[in-house]
């Protein structure tokens, strides 16, 4: 049990901070994927792939002491930021963790918009189908969305130079 807390701390060790509940949500099921071997249990959701379990982690996480979470007001919405603490680098030291070196595929996540990822989180989900029945299912599943054939191609893109990395 306390593994999945642990790799969640790493996790937070590569990104530095993650804002938004949406985009991290959206990073963790990207890299699990992609092969990072995270284990929580996602379903397809309002803004594309949910854990339950993420969400429930990162509150026991939050209330550890080991993340900091951070309430933005925003305009007419609360924005929250998350990074480690002293403490949970303290904790995350007691693991030794079996994980691939993913930082790059961290980085490139974190730079990118939560409407971006949840694109890319929602073709992933997909994966068994065609790639022209993917779009499509975009279109079915995303209508308010609009993304257009330049965001799509983009994604696809995105996820080969993701794999790439790992792969290394």
């Amino acid at each position: 049990m306390l593994n999945n807390h642990a790799k969640l701390m790493q996790f937070f060790l590569e990104a530095k901070e993650v804002t938004g509940r949406k985009k991290l949500q959206k990073m963790v099921y990207i890299l699990q994927s992609l092969g990072v071997p995270f284990e929580e249990k996602y379903q397809f959701h309002f803004y594309g792939p949910y854990s339950e379990e993420l969400s429930l982690r990162m509150e026991e996480l939050c209330n550890l002491g080991f993340v900091q979470e951070e309430k933005e007001e925003k305009s007419n919405y609360y924005q929250y930021h998350y990074r480690i603490t002293n403490d949970g680098l303290q904790f995350l030291d007691q693991f030794a963790l079996d994980m691939p070196n993913y930082q790059e595929q961290v980085g490139k996540l974190n730079g990118k918009s939560a409407r971006f990822l949840e694109l890319v989180s929602t073709m992933l989900y997909f994966h068994e189908l065609p790639r022209a029945e993917v779009e499509e299912k975009i279109h079915t599943v995303k209508p308010k969305q609009k993304y257009s054939d330049e965001e799509i191609n983009e994604a696809w893109q995105f996820i080969d130079e993701l794999k790439q990395g790992l792969l290394q």
